[in-house]
C-alpha cells in the first residue's frame, strides 16, 4: 500500500503547478476608475474597488480573466472628468469606466410622488444644484409629482458654489410664496449652507415641510451635529443597506486598510457609496469573464478629422455590446443588497424612511417594490400611508402634518366680495387650523356695484386679490382667467310667477263651491229620474208608491233625495228596483264624500293658482319677463323672447315690483333667474310668488381663485365637508310665512258661520243611521 503522505504532496505539487499555470495564461482587462480623490467619498470608493477584486479574485482564481484599475483623479471638475475619460479610452484603451455614482434618482423620485400624495400636498417646490446631477432630476421629479396631481410652480436652481446672498436670495422669494413644501437635491457641501440659512430665516418653523434625497440622506451618518441642528424635522428616503454578517465583517476589515492608506484622515466612516462601488467592481469582474473572448480589440469610430476634444482619435471595443449585455443580466447578492442594472444605473431594491431629529436619523419605516410603504420590511401595507410609518416630527418639534401652504407672515388673505359670505365663513371654520383673511367690498365709494361680476373675476386675474367669494357663477369666460372650486350650489335657471289667491268669497253661498253649476244641475236632474225610475218599477206592486198623482210624485222625490243621506223608508219590493237604488246609493256616497273633502279644504286651505304655467304661454301672450344682468340673457333670447318683451332688474325688491306691476302696466309676468335668486324672493315674499318647472341647466355657484392657487384644492375639500343645509335654511326657509294668513276668518272654523252647512250635513248622516 502506497503512503499517503506521498499521495497528499504530489495532489498539493499539482495542484500549485496547476495554479501558475493558470495565472500564466490569464488575461488583463484595462479598466477605468474616475473619482474625485480629494475628496473622502472618492477615497473611500477607490478603497473598496481595490477591496473587491482583491476578494473576487481570491474567491474566483479560475477565472481567466483579471481586471486592472486605470486611476485617474477628477479634481472636482467636469472638464478634467471628461478628458480623463478620454485620455483611457485613446491612450490605455480600457474596457469600461467606474466613475462616481450619477443617478439612482430615477426609481427614488418616484417614493417622493407617493409622499406628496400621502399628505396631500398639491405644490412642491423643488431646490437643486446647478449642475448635471441637479438637472437629471428634473424630468424624473416632474413626472412622478404630476402622477399624484402634484404641480411645481417654481424650481429653484442654485450654483454649486453659491454664497450666502445668493442663497438668502431665493429663500426670500419661497416666503413670499403660499407654498410651503420644498425637495431639496443636492450634496452636502451645498446642503450644509442651505439649511444653515433656511433655520436662520426662520424657514424650520411649524408649518414648513423639506424633504431631501438620497443626495443628502446617505451622509446623515458622516454629518456633524451643527449640520443636523439645523436639518431638525426633515423627512426623507435613503437607500436601504440590509445588517449582515459578509458587510459586518467588510467594515472591520475596510476601516483597517483604509487607516493604512489614508493615515491623514480620521473619523471616516464606510458610507453606502463605499458599498456600491464594491458591488459595482464585482459586477464588472464577473460580466468580463462571461463575455469569454480572448482578446479585446478595439476598431476606430472614423470621426471626421479636425474634431475638438481629440475625437477624431476616439476608439471604440469591439466587445463593448456584448459586455453591456452581460452586466444588464448580471444579479447577485451584494454588501448593498441585491445588485440589478437598469439603463446602466445602480437600482435599490429597497428604501428606508427617516426623519431627522435630536442628535441624528430616526428610521421610521421602508418601502419595497413589493409592498410599498411599511412600518417593518416583514410586514404587509393594509393601512394608509400615515399609518404605515412611525410618528414623524415636523420642523418647530410638531406631530401634525404640515397643510402645504401658509399665507405669507405678516399678510392676510385677500378676499373680494360682492354680496353675502356666510358660505365662505363657514368653510373658513371647518378647517382644523386658523387662515387669517379680510373682506374687500366690490363697490365704489357711493356704495354701487364697482362693476360686473365679469370685473369681479378680472381683479382676480390681475393679482389685487387672493381670492373672490360670493354669488359667482362658473362660466366659461371666467375659467380662461381664475380657477373655480366645486359648487356649494344647486344649479339651474328657474322662473317665478305671480300666485292669484283663489278663495271663494266668504258668503252663505260658500256651501256651493265645493261643485261647479254643472255638476249641480246634474245631480238635481239624476235625483228626479232615478225617483221616476223607481216609481215606474215600483207602483203597481207596492202599496207605498200609489195614491193620488201628487201624491205619488211626493212620494218619488222624498224617496230619490232621501238617498242621500241614506233616510228613506219605503220598502222596494222589485229586484228591479232595489238594483237601481243600490246602485244610485253608491253613487250618491262618492258624490257626498267628494263634496265634504272639497268643502274642508275651501274652509281651512289658502286656495292659490298660478297665473302662467309654462314658457309657451307667455311667448303665445307676448307677455313681458325679467331677468338679473348677466348670462340669462343670453338664455332668454334662445328661448324665443324679444328684446322689447325682456324687462331688467338688479334687486329683489325691484323685481317684486314689476311683478306686481304685470305686464298690462310695463311690468312682468314671470322672472327668470339662477335658482338661489329665486329662492331668495320666495323666502322674501311668501306665497304671492311660486317657481314652475322646467328648470333649465346652468352652471352653479363657486369661489374664485388665482390660477394655479392652491387654495383652490383645499377650499374645494373644505366645501366637501361642509354642511350648507343651515345656511340654505337661513337664507331660505319659508317658515315666517305660515302665520301670514292667520287673520284670515277661513282659518278659524269655530266662529265661521260657513262651515254650519257641514256640520249640518254630517249630523243628519248619523241621524239617519240605524
Amino acid at each position: 500500500m502506497e503512503n499517503p503522505t506521498n499521495i497528499t504532496f504530489l495532489l498539493l505539487l499539482f495542484f500549485r503547478i496547476s495554479l501558475a499555470l493558470a495565472q500564466n495564461t490569464t488575461i488583463s482587462i484595462n479598466v477605468g476608475v474616475i473619482l474625485d480623490l480629494d475628496n473622502p467619498d472618492g477615497k473611500i470608493g477607490l478603497s473598496c474597488i481595490n477591496m473587491a477584486l482583491s476578494d473576487f479574485y481570491a474567491s474566483h482564481a479560475y477565472y481567466r480573466t483579471r481586471l486592472v484599475l486605470r486611476t485617474r483623479d477628477s479634481s472636482k471638475d467636469v472638464v478634467v472628468a471628461a478628458a480623463a475619460a478620454l485620455e483611457l479610452i485613446n491612450s490605455v484603451q480600457v474596457q469600461a469606466i467606474i466613475g462616481p455614482e450619477s443617478s439612482m434618482q430615477a426609481s427614488f423620485v418616484t417614493k417622493l410622488g407617493d409622499k406628496a400624495q400621502a399628505f396631500q400636498w398639491s405644490e412642491a417646490v423643488p431646490i437643486t444644484v446647478d449642475n448635471e446631477f441637479g438637472k437629471g432630476i428634473i424630468p424624473y421629479l416632474t413626472t412622478a409629482l404630476q402622477a399624484v396631481g402634484a404641480r411645481i410652480p417654481y424650481w429653484v436652481v442654485l450654483p454649486q458654489m453659491a454664497t450666502a446672498d445668493q442663497i438668502d436670495e431665493e429663500l426670500d422669494k419661497l416666503m413670499k410664496m403660499q407654498i410651503r413644501v420644498f425637495i431639496v437635491h443636492m450634496l452636502p457641501s451645498l446642503g450644509t449652507r442651505l439649511f444653515a440659512r433656511a433655520k436662520e430665516l426662520g424657514m424650520m418653523d411649524e408649518g414648513f415641510a423639506w424633504i431631501v434625497t438620497n443626495a443628502i440622506s446617505n451622509y446623515y451618518c458622516t454629518l456633524d451635529s451643527s449640520f443636523i441642528d439645523n436639518m431638525q424635522g426633515v423627512l426623507g428616503l435613503k437607500a436601504y443597506v440590509p445588517d449582515t454578517k459578509d458587510l459586518e465583517n467588510f467594515r472591520g476589515r475596510w476601516q483597517k486598510r483604509f487607516q493604512q492608506d489614508n493615515s491623514t484622515l480620521s473619523s471616516v466612516s464606510l458610507n453606502v457609496f463605499g458599498l456600491w462601488a464594491y458591488d459595482a467592481a464585482w459586477s464588472l469582474a464577473i460580466a468580463v469573464e462571461k463575455v469569454n473572448t480572448t482578446t479585446f480589440n478595439f476598431k476606430n469610430m472614423n470621426i471626421s478629422a479636425g474634431s475638438s476634444a481629440g475625437l477624431d482619435r476616439l476608439e471604440i471595443s469591439q466587445s463593448g455590446p456584448k459586455l453591456v449585455q452581460e452586466l444588464s443580466s448580471t444579479r447577485f447578492i451584494g454588501l448593498s443588497g441585491d445588485f440589478s442594472l437598469l439603463d446602466r444605473q445602480l437600482q435599490s431594491s429597497n428604501f428606508q424612511v427617516v426623519n431627522v431629529n435630536d442628535n441624528g436619523e430616526r428610521g421610521i419605516g421602508y418601502w419595497t417594490p413589493q409592498n410599498g410603504l411599511v412600518r417593518n420590511l416583514n410586514s404587509k401595507n393594509t393601512s394608509t400611508f400615515i399609518d404605515s410609518l412611525g410618528p414623524v416630527i415636523w420642523p418647530g418639534a410638531t406631530t401634525s402634518a404640515p397643510k402645504g401652504w401658509q399665507i405669507p407672515t405678516g399678510g392676510k388673505l385677500k378676499v373680494l366680495v360682492p354680496v353675502k359670505t356666510d358660505v365662505f365663513n363657514a368653510v373658513i371654520k371647518s378647517w382644523p387650523y386658523s387662515v387669517p383673511y379680510e373682506f374687500h367690498p366690490f363697490a365704489n365709494p357711493n356704495g354701487e356695484s364697482a362693476g360686473s361680476y365679469n370685473d369681479l373675476v378680472y381683479q382676480v386675474f390681475l393679482g389685487k386679490y387672493d381670492a373672490a367669494v360670493g354669488d359667482i357663477t362658473i362660466r366659461a369666460n371666467r375659467s380662461l382667467h381664475v380657477d373655480f372650486t366645486i359648487p356649494y350650489t344647486e344649479s339651474g335657471i328657474s322662473m317665478v310667477v305671480p300666485t292669484t289667491d283663489n278663495n271663494v268669497p266668504k258668503s252663505t253661498w260658500v256651501f256651493l263651491k265645493p261643485f261647479t253649476l254643472e255638476l249641480w244641475v246634474t245631480s238635481g236632474c239624476f235625483f228626479i229620474f232615478v225617483g221616476f225610475v223607481v216609481w215606474v218599477l215600483e207602483h203597481r206592486i207596492n202599496d207605498d208608491f200609489r195614491g193620488p198623482p201628487r201624491q205619488q210624485m211626493g212620494t218619488s222625490l222624498w224617496y230619490s233625495f232621501s238617498t242621500m243621506v241614506f233616510a228613506q223608508r219605503e220598502r222596494v219590493v222589485s229586484n228591479m228596483a232595489r238594483f237601481v237604488v243600490i246602485t244610485w246609493c253608491f253613487v250618491v256616497l262618492i258624490l257626498t264624500q267628494s263634496y265634504t273633502a272639497s268643502f274642508s279644504s275651501i274652509l281651512t286651505v289658502q286656495q292659490l293658482q298660478k297665473n302662467v304655467t309654462d314658457v309657451n304661454q307667455l311667448l303665445k301672450g307676448g307677455k313681458n319677463v325679467g331677468y338679473q344682468p348677466g348670462f340669462v340673457l343670453g338664455t332668454l333670447k334662445q328661448l324665443g323672447f324679444q328684446e322689447d318683451k325682456l324687462r331688467g332688474y338688479n334687486t329683489i325688491e325691484e323685481l317684486n315690483e314689476l311683478l306686481q306691476l304685470g305686464t298690462e302696466n310695463n311690468g312682468i309676468s314671470a322672472a327668470f333667474d339662477e335658482t338661489p335668486y329665486l329662492k331668495l324672493l320666495l323666502a322674501t315674499y311668501c306665497s304671492k310668488y311660486t317657481m314652475v318647472q322646467p328648470t333649465f341647466n346652468a352652471d352653479a355657484f363657486a369661489f374664485a381663485f388665482q390660477k394655479g392657487s392652491l387654495l383652490t384644492r383645499y377650499f374645494s375639500d373644505a366645501i366637501e365637508r361642509t354642511d350648507m343645509t343651515k345656511i340654505e335654511k337661513k337664507w331660505f326657509d319659508r317658515a315666517g310665512c305660515s302665520n301670514s294668513n292667520s287673520g284670515d276668518p277661513s282659518n278659524n272654523l269655530i266662529s265661521s258661520p260657513h262651515i254650519c252647512c257641514d256640520v249640518l250635513l254630517r249630523a243628519q248622516t248619523h241621524l239617519a243611521e240605524p
